[in-house]
């Protein structure tokens, strides 16, 4: 079933609805609160909260936009009032080249020495994709913020540029270089656990 649906069962107090919901979302409310909060519990007390507004809020919900973006809503305005500072920007050096192992790559004019092969050609036809699926979960679990909660929020959930720009209370210029960096990162780390045969 789609949010839509979810939520008209759960309006009518299909319990499972919910709990639908909660497996579908939890783990995204917990990496987006963790933008703002200075833990892992804290980040989760965040997601709790969050859940208990929905429940005490669903009846308000107008539909003016959709259920996840009503649900991250919620739960950046929690995590916003937990009292960790606001981020309104993150400084961007334009001289830094992003991740350093992948300055290797480039030669001296600034083209490909050692160019990515796509992922769909790099994997064996033998090996399981559930597990390169599980080696990119784990490689944007591993990103550092804010870098974890932009690629999220932008590749997992599927939101817009402005969409995450305007829940993280970040410019667009910031969303689009943070998730450039974070997708290069999520690559070199997926590549290394490709070579060194972890998958």
């Amino acid at each position: 079933m789609d949010d839509a649906e979810l939520l008209k069962s759960l309006l009518g107090g299909d319990e499972s609805a919910f709990s639908e919901l909660v497996r579908r979302y939890h783990s995204t409310l917990v990496k987006v609160a963790r933008y703002y909060v200075a833990s892992a519990a804290s980040a989760e007390d965040v997601a709790q909260d969050t859940w208990i507004a929905v429940l005490k809020g669903i009846e308000k919900f107008e539909g003016r936009s959709t259920f996840k973006t009503w649900l991250l809503r919620i739960c950046v305005n929690r995590a916003r009032t937990s009292g960790v500072k606001e981020h309104r920007s993150i400084p961007v050096d334009p001289n830094e080249s992003g991740p350093t192992v992948s300055a290797h790559r480039f030669d001296q004019g600034g083209f490909w020495s050692d160019p990515p092969v796509p992922f769909t050609e790099a994997i064996d036809t033998r090996l399981d994709n559930t597990a390169v699926l599980n080696a990119v979960r784990d490689a944007i679990d591993a990103l550092a913020e804010p870098q974890q909660a932009v690629v999220t929020l932008r590749d997992v959930e599927g939101l817009s540029t402005q969409e995450v720009a305007a829940l993280l209370g970040l410019s667009e210029a910031n969303v689009r270089v943070i998730v450039h960096r974070g997708r290069a990162r999520v690559r070199e780390i997926v590549e290394e656990a490709m070579k060194g045969s972890k998958i």
